[in-house]
């Protein structure tokens, strides 16, 4: 029998669940050995040979930890992910069928490097699945879960060194766990960064209650990245429909928290953060100028910042997902080119399945910009040696 239970933490005895600590750590051990095999039976064929041309990476992909996923069924966390709440029975459905039809891509190594080799991309810059981010456990299983994605992903990395460099996850429904998370990935398992969803539980990263300006402090001083990456709207009521909470609610989030993130302050007190956005920066990459009206107007709108809000904006990057040349086009003339890096969403199916061909359909672009985009920008913030 198969219990679905809808609590955080489960005691009924006849449900036979054990611990999330003990089952997590069983997920570590019951998958070294096909890990072991999977390393073995890898060979010199998927590793793509340039040919003297520049370094393509793919800053914006992720992995999904099967074996943490099972684990955690029986506590049903799609009942915190707005866009599983947020979604109407068909889009369920499609959903459903997707990750089923791309598991593989997700999880196995093997395939990813197949298509990586397809796509002409060298290294990926491999994130957690978004919905890995378990903001919604406590704060000791949200470590727990996150020390395991964290430590499988070092392991991928460690076993393909030239084909990718890792980002983790770390649990900032509690600030100090956070840190101590943070430290551990960058010092002990040698990630290049974390990806954080834009908001804790609802909360805007910003909120006091969650006290994380030690977590940007410390990423500041470690000099890694940030990839922030939306999981659907929080208040999607009106976006249950025709997937809206992903077409629309996805760069909505990113909007709302890089809003955040500028006018409540956090880029004025941490200006070296390296921020990566996702689907192109939102909306707010492309309506900028609202802010700075509003800045100016409106004594509401400069409580705590004294310059433009898109002056902070200009520290930010990103990614080429916008599936028109023209509006990618205009993403670089505004920010420059050496804060556009190349992104996919691999292997989801709102993805850019053509990125390297979506960069040279570019009109007046040339060679040099070109190749900071697809490989040159990304390699600069991740620390990877070209």
């Amino acid at each position: 029998m198969m219990f679905t239970c809808g609590t955080q933490a489960c005691t009924d005895p006849r449900h036979g669940h054990r611990s999330l600590p003990e089952l997590l750590r069983g997920a570590v051990k019951s998958a070294g050995a096909p890990r072991a095999a999977a390393r073995a039976s890898a060979s010199a064929k998927v590793v793509r040979k340039r040919e003297g041309r520049s370094l393509r990476i793919d800053i914006h992909c992720h992995y999904l930890n099967p074996e943490v996923q099972a684990k955690l069924a029986p506590l049903d966390p799609g009942q915190y992910d707005p866009s599983r709440i947020y979604s109407n029975a068909l889009s369920r459905e499609v959903n459903q069928k997707q990750m089923k039809d791309r598991a593989p891509m997700l999880s196995s190594i093997e395939v990813r490097l197949q298509d990586m080799d397809r796509m002409g991309i060298d290294i990926q810059a491999v994130s957690p699945a978004p919905n890995q981010c378990a903001y919604w456990a406590e704060p000791d299983l949200g470590l727990e879960i996150s020390r395991t994605v964290n430590e499988r992903i070092a392991e991928i990395v460690a076993a393909w060194p030239d084909r990718f460099v890792g980002l983790g996850t770390v649990p900032l429904q509690n600030a100090d766990m956070a840190v101590a998370e943070l430290e551990r990935c960058v010092k002990k398992l040698g990630l290049r960064g974390v990806e954080i969803n834009p908001n804790v539980n609802g909360l805007d990263l910003t909120d006091p209650k969650l006290k994380l300006d030690k977590f940007f402090a410390r990423v500041q001083e470690l000099g890694v990245v940030i990839f922030m990456h939306p999981l659907g709207f929080t208040q999607g009521q009106r976006f249950i429909d025709h997937y809206f909470n992903n077409v629309i609610g996805n760069p909505l989030e990113t909007t709302v928290a890089v809003s955040h993130l500028i006018f409540d302050g956090v880029m004025e007190r941490y200006p070296k953060l390296k921020i990566v956005l996702p689907h192109a920066g939102g909306y707010l990459a492309h309506y900028w100028a609202r802010m700075d009206h509003a800045h100016r107007a409106r004594p509401d709108c400069h409580t705590v910042i004294g310059k433009a809000p898109s002056s902070y904006l200009k520290k930010f990057y990103f990614d080429t997902i916008t599936f028109d040349r023209d509006m990618l086009r205009n993403l670089i003339d505004k920010w420059g080119d050496d804060h556009v890096v190349m992104g996919t969403d691999y292997p989801y199916d709102m993805g850019e399945v053509d990125p390297v061909g979506l960069i040279e359909s570019v009109a007046r672009l040339g060679r040099a910009e070109k190749e900071r985009i697809m490989g040159g920008n990304a390699a600069r913030l991740l620390g990877i040696k070209r």
